[in-house]
């Protein structure tokens, strides 16, 4: 099968021509996810204020002092200490290495005192060639480490700043290996991290230069503080859009072993960052969603989401098994057959985000509930009997309107069989009853008056199916009930064919000339 990241085309809500919508999403994640990272959730880029061997710096406690401190004062204090370290590399008398590692523990201070680091002058007084010689092979483990913390925060700047590092690269991925010390190994991953969060032209240049298979390598082990610094470099260096640095992952010996294992741990921090990795392997690679849905990485993704309440753990396991239902609704099937409406099983995790005060959490459960509605008839039945359905009523006329929209998606599908081909899909009858007599038809209408046009399409659709569907004819009279004809007259003009025709076929059909005579 080829590798192209593609996805099946899920969530088929109520009319196939959106049935792509569940496709691009799963691609689309790779994007949109990294952009709420760094701005919402985990920074793509972090600055390190903590050395990785575990030691708070003093440069933590004057902190408090420096913070608001004038920022040509620190400009000039990095020109200075890039000076000195420059006089430090050149001087070989006796002492020559302590010079040298005052010299730069002095500018990682600098570095490491303020939200926004003097980078640039640091970069203008000749840095960077400095801290690559004094990452060379052979140094003592101190200079190594102070390096590459420096240039971790280098690379935590603007985007030219980040680009600076490119002479230091190869061996930033060279100290990866077994022959570094574990926490110059995981500076260096941390430095790499921030370099592959700054976007896809550095990514492609840390992938040609072999970083993938090393990162990979160091979450092989047990040990916390390392295994989550490289997960979290390796879930930037895969993030996409394309898909082959996320093939080339899944193709590591071990490495599968590792991302069970380790999600598997109690320790949340690790388990998030190894599921952010899960994120973008589930998005972008469909060779890497099937081996992990062969291990059996659903149950373990749901039994996390039982389990926790960290959100900052359980966005990217919600976000994973999205990914997973939009692709294989079998394997969501088999899962829902086993743990029918318990706390544990699928439906009752998502009630539990779908109950969350958590905006993102609400809006992903239901991203996964349309999909998983819009499988077989077993999987529409099941989630119809369970408590999501009056969360999900409730959301409809309450929340946000992101969170309304995949809501709709939901109880769209919940009211007709899987589409196949252009034929229209039949109607569950006895859903589309009882959802339109728990008052979800005013949220519908409401939608097509929006201006977003999937919106305004999904609430065409649930008119037409409510207009089609009702028992005794007594759609058209429920639909004008809530000023549904007016909602969709607005189309009659408009620039849209498709809602133009789907509007004002429904009016002329079910509003004609011939409408109320009966009475």
């Amino acid at each position: 099968m080829a590798d192209d990241g593609s996805a099946s085309n899920r969530r088929d809500p109520i009319k196939s021509s959106v049935g792509h919508v569940a496709g691009q999403r799963r691609r689309q994640q790779a994007v949109t996810v990294a952009k709420e990272r760094r701005e919402l959730l985990v920074r793509a880029k972090r600055l390190c204020r903590v050395g990785t061997n575990g030691d708070v710096e003093d440069s933590l406690v004057e902190n408090e002092m420096m913070i608001d401190e004038e920022q040509p004062i620190l400009e000039a204090q990095a020109s200075k200490s890039v000076e000195e370290l420059k006089s430090a590399v050149q001087y070989q008398g006796k002492g020559a290495m302590q010079k040298r590692v005052t010299a730069l523990r002095e500018l990682r201070r600098i570095l490491s005192k303020s939200e926004f680091p003097p980078v640039e002058a640091a970069l203008s007084a000749g840095a960077i060639p400095l801290l690559v010689q004094c990452l060379s092979f052979g140094s003592p483990d101190e200079q190594l480490l102070e390096s590459a913390w420096c240039l971790t925060n280098i690379a935590a700047g603007k985007p030219e700043e980040t680009k600076a590092l490119l002479p230091a690269l190869p061996l930033l991925i060279a100290h990866l290996g077994e022959k570094s010390s574990a926490p110059v190994a995981e500076q260096c991953a941390w430095a790499i991290g921030n370099v592959a969060g700054e976007g896809e032209d550095l990514r492609n240049v840390l992938l040609s230069q072999g970083a993938l298979p090393s990162l990979a390598r160091m979450i092989f082990p047990d040990k916390g503080s390392t295994v989550r610094t490289a997960a979290w470099a390796l879930s930037n260096l895969i993030k996409g859009p394309e898909s082959k640095a996320a093939a080339q992952l899944v193709k590591v010996d071990g490495i599968l072993d590792a991302i069970f294992r380790h999600l598997k741990k109690t320790d949340e921090e690790t388990a998030t960052e190894i599921a952010w990795i899960i994120v973008y392997l589930s998005a972008l690679s469909d060779i890497a969603t099937s081996m992990l849905l062969k291990g059996g990485i659903l149950q373990l993704l749901i039994e996390r989401l039982a389990n926790s309440n960290s959100l900052q753990l359980l966005i990217p396991v919600l976000r994973s098994v999205g990914n997973f239902v939009a692709v294989d609704p079998k394997a969501i099937l088999t899962i829902l057959i086993r743990e029918q409406n318990t706390e544990e099983s699928i439906i009752g995790v998502l009630a539990k985000c779908l109950r969350s005060e958590h905006r993102v959490l609400k809006k992903e459960a239901a991203w996964v509930l349309s999909n998983i509605a819009a499988g077989s008839i077993e999987h529409k039945r099941m989630i119809h009997s369970t408590e999501v359905m009056p969360l999900l009523l409730r959301l409809l006329s309450t929340s946000p309107f992101d969170i309304r929209k995949e809501v709709a998606y939901v109880l769209g599908n919940l009211c007709v069989e899987s589409a196949e081909g252009d034929r229209k899909p039949g109607i569950i009858q006895e859903h589309l009853v009882s959802i339109v007599r728990g008052g979800c038809l005013p949220g519908f209408i409401e939608l097509v008056r929006s201006p977003d046009i999937e919106a305004a399409r999904l609430g065409l659709q649930f008119i037409e199916l409510v207009l089609r569907g009702m028992p005794n004819g007594e759609g058209p009279k429920l639909v004008e009930g809530e000023d549904g004809i007016d909602a969709m007259e607005r189309f009659q003009f408009h620039e849209n064919e498709e809602l133009r025709v789907m509007a004002n076929s429904l009016v002329d059909k079910y509003f004609g000339e011939d409408y109320g005579i009966d009475e």
